[in-house]
């Protein structure tokens, strides 16, 4: 494993005067954990004085660019969605064009449909895929993917892992070992609004003063079901955030277990969601498949300091939660170990508080926005001194240096 050095600051405006080309398939202002990278990453990179161009799918017509967060967002029409992958005839000559003027192509996986675009554009410009996750459920298709994904994997410059532990754990990432770095995901507290005294006021008064907080998608692989097990017979709070396609089956099993503690409160606007995190009395992650693979809810429970309670499955969230010091790590699916973590945070606020403490300094040491920005400043800078070197038969040291 390549490790990355942090860009000196000296070298901010350096490294960003630079065009960067991110293709990702849904709007960077949506809702997901994949699409909260981009958005965080696009305009920390701009920021550092970087032109950032996102291209993504919309069911809307494609429309003009538009700006965003200091970034700027193009649009083509998504034609058809099949096992969960967007597909565009139009985004082949979007994505052609734009990659005429970037400096770098940035992919985020996984999207078959972005393998498929990049091998037949063919761009001649360096690229990185940050790999966000394995492609855990539709193993018959995947059969029939993995040639694409290969060729793909095999012609990008440099691969992303999000934590030491996929890097470890993914088998796929093992093929390409010697070209995957670690840059941990980072996010800017500074993006979320301040928690407002009145809303946190509102939201103790329907929960309680002390609940437990669940903020993410309804899917399959969040491990909700599990959750409703452990909360039968206990009468904490639990709050759900979030929507999603098994949100009636969620809500049909806590009638049946008679889970009447489990609240659902449905997708929020973000000063909802941070006067809950400001007020819960601990954040709960129960994901229980790889398909969670960093847990990008867990990282905003410790930037607001909140002890983390997650399962163990091989991926990013056990480097967010270290088990015993920001939080409780439990084995995956283990209905009666979700209920006695959830048990005791609930009996030992002291402990819980300090965990929560401790998760707060791990956030400000390893997460924040800057540090991923810096690493892929000095990713973005690598992969365009390499290209010129290679072009001149110059020494990229040399290029480095301006010399």
């Amino acid at each position: 494993m390549r490790t990355l050095r942090i860009l000196p600051r000296a070298r901010r405006t350096e490294a960003a005067r630079m065009r960067i080309l991110h293709f990702c398939k849904n709007p960077p202002d949506s809702v997901g954990g994949i699409e909260q990278v981009v958005d965080q990453l696009a305009r920390g990179t701009a920021a550092a004085g970087a032109q950032i161009d996102v291209l993504h799918l919309s069911r809307e017509p494609a429309g003009p660019p538009v700006k965003l967060r200091g970034y700027t967002v193009h649009r083509a029409h998504l034609d058809l969605e099949l096992a969960a992958t967007g597909f565009s005839l139009s985004a082949f000559g979007r994505f052609a064009a734009l990659a005429r003027k970037a400096d770098v192509i940035h992919h985020h996986f996984p999207w078959p449909f972005a393998d498929l675009v990049h091998l037949m554009v063919a761009p001649d410009k360096p690229s990185v895929l940050t790999y966000h996750s394995d492609i855990i459920r539709q193993q018959k298709l995947l059969r029939l993917y993995r040639p694409l994904r290969r060729r793909f994997l095999a012609s990008v410059d440099r691969v992303v892992a999000t934590s030491p532990n996929y890097l470890a754990t993914s088998a796929v990432l093992q093929e390409v070992a010697q070209k995957v770095c670690v840059i941990p995901i980072g996010l800017d507290r500074a993006a979320y609004p301040e928690p407002d005294a009145q809303r946190v006021l509102y939201w103790q008064s329907r929960l309680g003063a002390r609940f437990f907080l669940f903020v993410g998608k309804l899917r399959y692989y969040k491990g909700l079901h599990l959750l409703m097990q452990a909360a039968q017979g206990r009468q904490y709070p639990i709050a759900i955030v979030g929507a999603g396609h098994i949100e009636s089956e969620l809500k049909a099993l806590a009638l049946q277990l008679g889970v009447s503690n489990v609240r659902f409160l449905g997708e929020l606007p973000d000063a909802d969601k941070v006067a809950l995190l400001a007020s819960c009395c601990a954040l709960v992650f129960p994901s229980h498949l790889r398909s969670e693979a960093f847990g990008v809810s867990l990282l905003e429970g410790a930037m607001f300091g909140k002890p983390l309670i997650s399962s163990e499955i091989g991926t990013g969230t056990s480097f967010v939660n270290i088990g015993g010091q920001t939080g409780l790590v439990v084995p995956a699916a283990n209905v009666p170990a979700l209920r006695d973590a959830m048990d005791y945070m609930w009996a030992n606020p002291r402990d819980a508080q300090a965990m929560g403490r401790r998760a707060a300094r791990r956030y400000a040491n390893l997460f924040t926005a800057r540090e991923m920005v810096d690493r892929y400043l000095v990713l973005y800078q690598e992969l365009v001194q390499g290209r010129v070197a290679n072009r001149t038969g110059s020494d990229p040291v040399a290029v480095a240096r301006g010399i």
